[in-house]
């Protein structure tokens, strides 16, 4: 029965254009088009009545568990003998919004993102939506044919696993390691905690003996303290500083 709905959806519906666009992003196209489409509707949107009060945060939610539960069971799999502290750090580089903004953006989830919200694109955006298609997904298609596409899709496509191992981003944990070797103490302040598309934003400053050395923006304040410790390296030179 679901192979009309598909087949209506990709040759006859008005939204063709978007089944057709999921099918190349996803491998198939999808029964239910509306979900698919609230997964990419940001709560800042000012949209249509039918997106009035809703948007891609419940499915980002459920995204958010549906993927770190596949990645997990991936690299349980994929490192037979690794141990907890070496899986969890795996885990946490690939699911982190940092690598899940860049995996978006491969994706070119900002065309879509762009084309079903009237307002300015952020780059946490990107992350978002790639949970909440993934929560989409998972309503849809179930859990194994779920873990099927992340792992074709997205983790093979997007993510270097044996370039992951030796890349080290915990930039406080480093940051932290290096005060402790020089008699030398750090902390974080925040500066100030305001509104920003709607959301809490938080701006943070790293203090090295008392010393403010940087600051950063973030709606998460643990990922303020590491762009903030990573931008604190390089104005101490233990680290490269990034191509603007």
């Amino acid at each position: 029965m679901k192979w009309i709905f598909r087949f209506y959806n990709y040759f006859l519906s008005t939204d063709k254009d978007f089944a057709r666009r999921l099918r190349r992003l996803l491998g198939f196209t999808p029964v239910n088009l509306t979900l698919f489409k609230l997964a990419f509707a940001h709560k800042s949107t000012i949209s249509d009545k039918t997106y009035a009060i809703q948007n891609n945060e419940r499915l980002e939610y459920l995204g958010d568990a549906v993927l770190g539960t596949i990645v997990a069971e991936y690299l349980f799999k994929k490192y037979p003998n690794g141990n907890e502290g070496f899986l969890t750090k795996m885990r946490s580089k690939i699911v982190q919004r940092k690598s899940l903004n860049t995996i978006g953006d491969k994706m070119g989830l900002d065309m879509i993102l762009a084309e079903y919200n009237n307002t300015r694109l952020s780059r946490s955006m990107l992350g978002n939506a790639v949970e909440a298609l993934v929560g989409a997904v998972y309503l849809e298609q179930g859990y194994s044919r779920t873990k099927r596409y992340v792992i074709r899709k997205i983790l093979r496509n997007y993510v270097d696993i044996h370039e992951l191992e030796h890349f080290d981003d915990n930039y406080k944990s480093q940051l932290l390691e290096w005060c402790q070797k020089n008699g030398q103490t750090v902390s974080y302040k925040v500066l100030a905690r305001y509104k920003f598309e709607k959301r809490d934003r938080f701006k943070v400053a790293v203090l090295v003996d008392g010393k403010k050395l940087a600051t950063a923006d973030d709606f998460n304040k643990k990922s303020a303290e590491q762009t903030a410790s990573e931008r604190a390296m390089q104005s101490l030179g233990l680290t490269a500083e990034k191509a603007s």
